[in-house]
């Protein structure tokens, strides 16, 4: 198998399948939450996976290179799929963030925050699958159209950079182990 064979698009669509999986197992954990079957320490799992794998891992590839690498090769970020990508990440953030401040209020006993945690969990679950539903046929399919050549071996090397890093690394490791548990756990494949 060839280099190009595994292009940078089909290393973000198959960590899309990790993430899509997770979604897959938080939309019962949401269920489960509403009625106390649920750890705090399982939902605190959730919440380090969307921050680690999903935002940090995931997005830097897509918006520190590829992103700008599809801008270099002329699609524009204002008013094209660039743009609303990382819209979308930004509200992806917001409600990652909200998410864990709720739990953390919950964990130190305000009644209430569950309730708005369900909540914001379930409006994350809708963004992101809509988000990779885009994302995959739409903007990667962009990418295999402009990504050719020097510049699709610059972007892959970058992205080694980019997973090379010992941050990187023990995150990648950690949420993956974490997503494992949970797709066995929920009887979730993809």
């Amino acid at each position: 198998m060839s280099a190009h064979e595994i292009t940078p698009t089909k290393c973000l669509r198959d960590e899309h399948e990790i993430i899509l999986g997770m979604i897959d197992c938080f939309e019962p954990a949401l269920t489960q939450a509403e009625s106390g079957d649920i750890s705090n320490d399982d939902l605190l799992a959730f919440i380090d996976f969307f921050r680690g794998f999903a935002d940090m891992c995931h997005h830097c590839k897509e918006e520190d290179h590829l992103f700008p690498t599809l801008e270099q090769q002329g699609i524009p970020r204002n008013g094209g799929p660039i743009g609303v990508m990382l819209q979308e990440h930004s509200v992806a953030r917001r409600l990652t963030q909200a998410m864990s401040e709720k739990l953390d209020s919950h964990i130190a006993g305000d009644a209430s925050a569950m309730e708005h945690f369900i909540d914001q969990g379930r409006q994350y679950i809708d963004l992101m699958r809509g988000h990779i539903g885009k994302e995959n046929p739409i903007l990667f399919g962009m990418a295999d159209q402009v990504v050719h050549g020097e510049v699709l071996d610059s972007l892959t090397k970058a992205y080694e950079e980019a997973a090379s890093g010992d941050n990187y690394c023990e995150t990648m490791k950690r949420c993956k182990a974490t997503a494992d548990r949970f797709l066995e756990a929920y009887g979730v494949t993809r």
